[in-house]
């Protein structure tokens, strides 16, 4: 593609290019004979893993610790670092460094990724993005460190601890542990550290900064701290969902999953895989050993997913917020959406309405295209089997990476299906959102209205 057709791109299509080119990049690196230990991948096996890892959602086709070699981990961490941080961030902070300048399609795009508002500087923005993301990623290694470097010693145990400290807080799950973090559920530095990177990389920059400039001194003590409807229905929300998820697993599972466990150990389990479940793919109990009603929560968590801005997929949380406070709002009979003394407008009350639905149509065919692929042979249909395939859709739309062994069983028009699926979870909703926004004409005719009947 030339310099004059990329520049001719709206910016829709220019964030699709961005990511597909990253994949594609991946995908030759990690189809070479360097990257893998024994057997090299093939095409679709590389396309698959790096479609994974650039989309930040974990779920692969082969163990990363012991198929791939450390030229091909690297790639892996290469491409959920670029993925984690956004493309679209990379390059922008790219015309920086170069002095160019940014143009209107890298401010549009950086807007719609990272912040739900305008900023003032946007150098300020993407050189704290670097630092931040840092800041976080170094910290969370140090404290890994300190578990993983005793049992593997310094120099696999922090290489280790660098891998997983940046896949948790990017919200990848990629994991050089075959049953993951299941021999650390017990480990309370491990679960913590691990849980609160996935955390920060799951509520989104903006939120972050103005969480941290809260910590920052005031000159007017008795002036109270502001925070913006987003940050609040972001940290409201997403503190809903873990405790709501944690209590919800620790109560189905008391009798089952968790009976053998001490009662530390079941309530570190119970809350970590509440906070993974929302994007980040780890896990520290073997699934096949959830009940359905434990894993029928958690495709929901995996469906709402992160919050808009980070390295997380899925509908988002603002989303799940939105459509709870509309219907809160109608119920009272008011015809506007308010919250917390400010009112939602209607363009964006639709943009919510509007991704929900085709969130839940896209799992829809990708799961009907799985079920046609996998199991032709309905007469001798398993039930567990298709609540595994619908646990393997989700997971993938909201890049999360979490599998109830499915991924090993797919073939090669289903290896396709979940390849589309995590592609558009990374960049699709964001593009129908760019889309729907833009396409609102105000000289649209406007017809007779008539009434139909409903529910």
């Amino acid at each position: 593609m030339s310099l004059t057709s990329l520049k001719s791109l709206s910016p829709a299509q220019a964030l699709v290019v961005y990511y597909a080119t990253a994949i594609l990049i991946g995908t030759l690196l990690l189809a070479t004979p360097y990257a893998a230990t024994g057997q090299p991948l093939s095409f679709l096996d590389a396309l698959f893993t790096a479609t994974s890892a650039q989309c930040v959602t974990g779920l692969s086709v082969v163990d990363t610790g012991s198929y791939l070699s450390g030229f091909g981990q690297s790639i892996v961490l290469i491409l959920i670092q670029v993925g984690g941080l956004g493309i679209t961030t990379f390059s922008v902070y790219l015309f920086i460094y170069l002095r160019v300048g940014v143009s209107i399609r890298g401010r549009w795009l950086i807007n719609e990724t990272l912040l739900p508002t305008p900023v003032s500087s946007w150098r300020n923005l993407i050189r704290s993005i670097f630092l931040t993301t840092l800041i976080i990623e170094t910290a969370g290694a140090v404290l890994l460190a300190i578990v993983f470097i005793p049992e593997l010693g310094i120099k696999q145990g922090l290489y280790n601890a660098v891998f997983h400290s940046v896949s948790a807080f990017c919200n990848a799950g990629f994991s050089l542990y075959p049953d993951s973090l299941i021999a650390y559920r017990g480990n309370a530095l491990v679960n913590i550290t691990i849980m609160a990177l996935i955390i920060l990389g799951g509520i989104g920059f903006l939120v972050i900064y103005e969480l941290a400039g809260a910590c920052k001194p005031r000159q007017n003590p008795l002036q109270p701290r502001r925070f913006s409807l987003h940050t609040k229905l972001v940290v409201l929300t997403s503190f809903f969902l873990i405790i709501y998820g944690a209590v919800t697993i620790g109560w189905l599972e008391r009798h089952d999953a968790l009976a053998n466990m001490s009662y530390g150990e079941a309530i570190w389990t119970a809350l970590f895989q509440s906070v993974s479940a929302r994007t980040a793919g780890f896990n520290t109990i073997d699934l096949d050993l959830l009940r359905v009603p434990t894993l029928f929560l958690m495709i929901f968590l995996m469906f709402i997913g992160a919050s808009p801005g980070s390295a997380g997929g899925g509908v988002k949380t603002t989303c799940l917020a939105l459509l709870f406070i509309v219907f809160y709002n109608r119920l009272k009979g008011n015809p506007h959406t308010s919250i917390l003394g400010r009112t939602v407008p209607d363009e964006v009350v639709s943009r919510a309405l509007a991704l929900f639905l085709l969130a839940v149509l896209l799992i829809g065919i990708a799961l009907f295209g799985l079920l046609i692929a996998q199991s032709p042979d309905w007469a001798h249909e398993n039930p567990r089997e298709f609540l595994g395939f619908m646990f393997e859709s989700v997971s993938a739309f909201g890049t999360v990476g979490l599998s109830m062994g499915s991924t090993g069983q797919l073939n090669v028009a289903s290896k396709c299906i979940i390849i589309i699926l995590m592609f558009i979870g990374r960049v699709g909703l964001l593009t129908m959102a760019f889309a729907i926004a833009r396409r609102t004409r105000s000289s649209a005719a406007r017809y007779a209205e008539e009434n139909i009947m409903i529910g």
